[in-house]
């Protein structure tokens, strides 16, 4: 596998040009208390997009001309080898990128509330002061929604061997014969365990783990669509 992503192409265009010729002048706060450039630049990059009659100017033609030559570098390349164990190798990318995108977010997308502990639904937060806000666990769902998506990925990566921590002991096994054919040659065998086998599984505990990396992978494929900054 060999896989190369580029950033994406930034639109380059008259309102961004006359900013990058005004590079002297300095932001100023707008009603919102964010930075940005006086008004008159913008309007020079109006000047700039638009003809005498509101159309496109020869200047945002030509932009848009560039831009729509522009692509985003994207090389993919599969060998056979990868899906072998697709499903593992798939982890060595979807984890950091979970991880990556959990560090730097900015916000978080609806959550159903069935998909999560009962003390994070929206019922279990205190009421809004609006309708139309978001309610006091709606970061907090998503959070844990990313960590249980963050801990599968961790146990389906290779280098992760999970089921041994539920498995003690070593294996002495023995199979005796139980039956013979006409010759006197047995044809069927039993497992009788020797005196010196110890090995203990812990099926219960391993059926509860694979529960949880599937509702991790289920988390996965539902908010497939979120996964975005």
């Amino acid at each position: 596998m060999k896989v190369e992503i580029g950033p994406y192409v930034n639109w380059v265009g008259p309102y961004q040009i006359a900013e990058k010729l005004c590079f002297w002048v300095k932001k100023v706060p707008d009603e919102y208390g964010i930075m940005r450039h006086p008004d008159w630049v913008h309007d020079f990059g109006t000047w700039l997009a638009e003809d005498k009659d509101g159309n496109d100017s020869w200047l945002m033609k030509l932009c848009q001309w560039i831009n729509s030559k522009r692509k985003r570098k994207v090389k993919v390349r599969i060998d056979k080898y990868d899906t072998w164990n697709m499903d593992a190798n798939l982890a060595l990318i979807i984890l950091p990128m979970l991880k990556q995108l959990k560090a730097t977010k900015h916000g978080s997308p609806h959550v159903d509330d069935e998909d999560v502990p009962e003390e994070l639904r929206s019922t279990s937060a205190p009421a809004k002061e609006n309708e139309y806000d978001i309610d006091a666990n709606h970061h907090k769902r998503w959070d844990w929604v990313l960590d249980e998506m963050i801990w599968a990925f961790e146990q389906l990566h290779p280098d992760n061997d999970w089921e041994e921590h539920y498995r003690s002991g070593e294996f002495d096994i023995k199979w005796e014969p139980c039956e013979w054919n006409e010759n006197g040659k047995p044809k069927l065998f039993k497992m009788e365990r020797g005196p010196n086998h110890t090995y203990k599984c812990d099926y219960e505990g391993i059926r509860k783990h694979e529960e949880r990396i599937r509702r991790g992978t289920t988390l996965f494929g539902k908010y497939y669509r979120s996964l975005w900054d």
